[in-house]
């Protein structure tokens, strides 16, 4: 567990720390630990094996450290409205025990828990969807069958069943899932709900779904539970909800005998991006206000609020009062308990990649974070010192590097760390590309970590063979990370050629016409750090109207943010570029580039480059590209000659990171092997 030495306190975060008295409860704060799933909900795993153990210590190790209040990841109402076959339900009271574990994990470190209960509609991953109406969602496969007059009676019934076994369990209460495109959105979204009987149609009777929903869970637990409605606030769908349909819907779930109203902000389906890290932080707190004063009860904001600053600054504009932040407790199970103490500096914080946690669960891998591989394995990898004090040498502090040290010091041994240059590595690299400049906050976390932690740290020197020759230490790990990879093409060493580091760092030479070798993740990012248009806010560029006045929150005409340059991005394999970026934000990246009017070549050979600029082959039609730069992004070197010399002599040599092996590498990776390792001593 990080460190947290008391000092003196910092900033005040009034009202972030302040109770909120709900009438018949109090929550200690404002905070929620948002709905997250991590894949240690499965059933298998969860009630029969190990995973709802697993889940009892990832809810407790973050209830202890003070957020007022966890909701679950979703669980369905019946089998219908599993995500996917695999997926948790509550319809049984056989299934109560593994809640109450839960519940008692949650209340054991002094929070409060509610039950998200969630219908997938025609989102389900499986041949049983059901739906309003019988249309197939774009993200999936299976066309769903629409709901009959009784089968949404008995669906009604089954909610209300399971927020009653939920409380049976000890669950403090419940939180109805009616955004994101999930069933009772697409009963209110007139693009999804095609009915014409009394469920379909007019608005009245699109909301009225919802309405049941709520009143059926208040008849059966009574007025001393929680019941937070997750309310679409911003479709972003161009036939979703108007802003006075939201504010009318607001007002009606209230009076159905809600206690509090969450936000929920677009449609999985929707091609607006959420909550990656090309979202500006509390990009969407306007939109929690802007309901926040048609209602009594407590609204609460969400999405892109990773730090207790911003989560501050939310409450004291009156745009909410609570918040939920989900990843940023992935990403420090101590967010809260760190903000109290006034030491907001030590927070790991969430840098939005998507990564670690949303990428693993949509391919059925268990969630964690890229920057704290702890989340979701903290009974693998507890916080407890080593049974013996080791002296460990690390060598390189990249990410893999500086995650070595740190958790090998939180294990008690005597760490010394060794750099040659800047802490961080291609990370630091990473935090200058738009949208990632909170990725600095991760080296920021770890060095201010080593320095609490007594490690010690010799930055700018390099080491050499000679310096280790002769050493007395227990384990040596060689984390030197990796080089730009230059390729062979005739005309490599003209003066407009450079790499990705060089183009980086003094992007102010580049011209205005830019060819980029290499399509993969250093590709893309060089791309969007070109083809960025300063005259159009993140707002416009993706078309969402901050006034609200059209349906879903979109506006009618989306101005050109094309690039203010020309680039041109190519990669040799023919297919799509980007093809193997990351799964739940590849989509973003190259739908950015495609508006900024980025050329994308795919199947391109290069033949040479001189004064006329680039000259490739593609499709087997020489072409020349007259371009005033080329930016090499062809992949990279691994650094780690000084492992074979030292493993030669034998000592106890480690070898971890882009040292270790370059192919198929990234940050997650490299900071999970330096964790692993660490353990391993």
């Amino acid at each position: 567990m990080p460190i947290n030495k008391k000092s003196t306190p910092g900033p005040n975060f009034a009202l972030l720390s302040s109770p909120l008295d709900l009438g018949f409860t109090t929550l200690k704060n404002r905070s929620i630990m948002g709905a997250m799933h991590t894949g240690l909900e499965n059933p298998l795993s969860g009630y029969k094996l190990f995973g709802y153990k697993k889940l009892a210590e990832f809810y407790r190790e973050r209830a202890r450290a003070g957020v007022a209040l966890i909701i679950t990841g979703g669980v369905s109402p019946d089998f219908s409205g599993r995500l996917s076959l695999l997926s948790p339900q509550l319809s049984h009271a056989w299934q109560l025990p593994a809640h109450r574990d839960l519940v008692q994990a949650v209340h054991e470190g002094g929070a409060k828990i509610c039950l998200q209960i969630l219908h997938a509609g025609r989102y389900a991953y499986h041949p049983f969807a059901r739906a309003p109406s019988a249309i197939r969602s774009p993200i999936s496969p299976y066309r769903p069958r629409a709901l009959s007059d009784r089968q949404i009676r008995k669906l009604i019934a089954a909610f209300a069943r399971t927020a009653s076994l939920a409380q049976q369990a000890g669950y403090d209460g419940v939180e109805i899932m009616g955004s994101e495109g999930y069933l009772i959105n697409q009963f209110v979204c007139p693009g999804s709900n095609k009915r014409e009987d009394s469920w379909g149609g007019s608005f009245e009777n699109r909301i009225r779904f919802s309405l049941e929903i709520v009143r059926a869970v208040r008849q059966a637990t009574g007025s001393d539970f929680i019941i937070i409605y997750r309310l679409s606030m911003l479709d972003l769908r161009s036939d979703g909800s108007s802003r006075d349909e939201v504010r009318r819907h607001a007002v009606e779930i209230e009076k159905a005998g809600a206690s509090m109203i969450n936000t929920g902000i677009g449609w999985h389906e929707a091609r607006i991006p959420t909550i990656a890290s090309v979202v500006p932080e509390a990009a969407f707190s306007w939109v929690s206000g802007m309901i926040r004063q048609h209602v009594a009860i407590p609204v609460i904001t969400s999405n892109r609020i990773n730090s207790p600053q911003r989560a501050e600054q939310c409450l004291q504009n009156g745009d909410a009062d609570m918040v939920s932040m989900a990843r940023p407790f992935l990403a420090d199970s101590e967010f809260m308990r760190k903000a109290l103490d006034g030491r907001p500096e030590l927070i790991n914080t969430c840098i939005a990649c998507n990564q670690g946690c949303l990428d693993h669960v949509f391919s059925g891998r268990r969630a964690s974070c890229l920057v704290n591989p702890r989340a979701c394995y903290e009974t693998e990898y507890p916080p407890e010192k080593a049974a013996s004090k080791k002296t460990i040498i690390v060598v390189g502090l990249g990410m893999a590097g500086l995650s070595c040290a740190f958790h090998a010091a939180m294990r008690g041994h005597h760490v010394i760390a060794y750099d040659a240059d800047n802490l961080g590595g291609q990370f630091n690299l990473a935090a200058e590309i738009p949208g990632k400049e909170s990725y600095a906050r991760s080296i920021r976390y770890f060095d201010s970590q080593l320095s609490l932690l007594n490690v010690e740290v010799h930055r700018n020197h390099r080491v050499s063979f000679e310096d280790l020759r002769d050493c007395f230490a227990d384990a040596i790990v060689i984390a030197t990370g990796v080089v730009p990879a230059i390729p062979a093409i005739p005309g490599i060493d003209h003066f407009s050629v450079m790499d990705y580091v060089t183009a980086i760092r003094r992007r102010e030479m580049l011209g205005d016409r830019v060819a980029i070798i290499g399509a993969g993740g250093i590709g893309f990012d060089i791309a969007e750090m070109l083809a960025v248009n300063k005259h159009c806010d993140w707002y416009q560029q993706w078309g969402i109207d901050r006034h609200f006045r059209g349906r879903g929150g979109l506006l009618e005409k989306r101005p050109d943010c094309g690039a203010s340059r020309t680039v041109y991005l190519l990669q040799r394999k023919k297919g799509k570029p980007g093809k193997r970026l990351a799964r739940t934000t590849g989509w973003i990246r190259r739908l950015s580039l495609r508006r900024a009017g980025v050329n994308m070549l795919s199947g391109v050979s290069y033949e040479k480059i001189d004064d006329f600029g680039l000259h490739i082959t593609h499709h087997g039609i020489p072409v020349t590209l007259a371009v005033d730069h080329v930016i090499i992004c062809a992949g990279q070197h691994s650094e780690n000659s000084l492992y074979g010399q030292l493993e030669n002599i034998g000592q106890p040599v480690h070898l971890i990171g882009g040292a270790r092996r370059v192919r198929e590498l990234d940050a997650e990776t490299a900071i999970r092997e330096g964790m692993e390792l660490a353990y391993s001593f």
